[in-house]
């Protein structure tokens, strides 16, 4: 029945060695002012206690994600378009995988959860600190991290069993569910269906909670009298809802669709904008539209 393939190549972008490397220190440059800047606020948060609130832990979260979300694909990618890492094992592939959609799974809920946050803290100013207490901002940031990972689970399970029987090459710079399904000489169906369904449940229902929380945010908004009062009250979720919309824009095209298999090369072009580009916006829009931390930087 064929020999399986038991490892991949990597072709990345396409286009003359001058253009590879141009692309090379573009990814290198935007990844260390990703890395360096979502440290730079975890370190913030962590030395100012004036930021030790929910808002502000659920954004440290979201920026050690962002360090591992992009260090989980960029460095292969730069060894990819160098031409010095091409390959990559079957097994190692799964892996990343898994950790991508696990990541990514988890930056869903807690945008959802930064979303919740900032509706209480809007609707319910005076019982907030109540409500959202310190026990709670940690469980709903531990299950948002234990249901990103457990929601990819059976998906990678599923992708793993696929057989590979040829050709070997992947046209991307990592390894993605639309990538592998392309390659398969086996039944994709099954793991077609588990993706969107996966996708639905990831995505689509954590943007509605995020929704519903807008929701009821800006009927709040619009009820209070002073236009200073509404603008203050925007101003704590402008930077969020700007994330959201960046984040939440590019994962439904890539994911939410019956059929995995079409438009490759779109996909790695939107994939280098939700793994390089997203992690590094991120922390610019909080540091630019947070009063809270523009008054910590100084």
């Amino acid at each position: 029945n064929g020999t399986s393939v038991e490892e991949f190549i990597l072709l990345g972008f396409p286009g003359t060695w001058h253009f590879r490397v141009s692309l090379v220190v573009v990814f290198a440059l935007t990844y260390s002012l990703t890395v360096i800047s979502n440290a730079g606020i975890i370190a913030l948060v962590w030395m100012n206690s004036n930021l030790h609130t929910p808002m502000y832990f659920f954004l440290c979260n979201l920026s050690f994600l962002e360090i591992w979300y992009t260090t989980g694909i960029v460095p292969k990618a730069i060894g990819v378009m160098l031409g010095t890492s091409q390959t990559i094992s079957f097994s190692v592939c799964i892996l990343q995988l898994f950790f991508l959609l696990s990541l990514g799974s988890t930056e869903c809920f807690l945008l959802s959860v930064m979303a919740y946050d900032r509706y209480l803290a809007i609707c319910y100013p005076l019982r907030y600190s109540s409500l959202m207490n310190s026990i709670l901002s940690v469980w709903l940031a531990l299950s948002s991290w234990l249901g990103g990972f457990l929601a990819i689970s059976l998906l990678a399970f599923l992708t793993s069993r696929l057989t590979f029987c040829g050709p070997d090459v992947i046209n991307h710079f990592l390894c993605d569910i639309d990538s592998c399904l392309a390659l398969s000489c086996s039944d994709t169906w099954p793991v077609e269906l588990a993706t969107f369904l996966v996708s639905i449940i990831v995505v689509v229902t954590s943007c509605v909670v995020t929704l519903v929380s807008y929701i009821y945010i800006i009927s709040s908004i619009l009820k209070i009298q002073s236009a200073h009062g509404r603008k203050k009250a925007f101003s704590t979720c402008s930077a969020h809802l700007s994330v959201i919309t960046i984040w939440y824009g590019s994962t439904m095209f890539l994911y939410v669709k019956p059929s995995a298999q079409n438009s490759l090369d779109l996909n790695k072009l939107m994939n280098t904008f939700n793994t390089v580009v997203t992690p590094l916006l991120n922390p610019f829009i909080y540091t630019l539209r947070n009063k809270e931390v523009k008054q910590a930087l100084r």
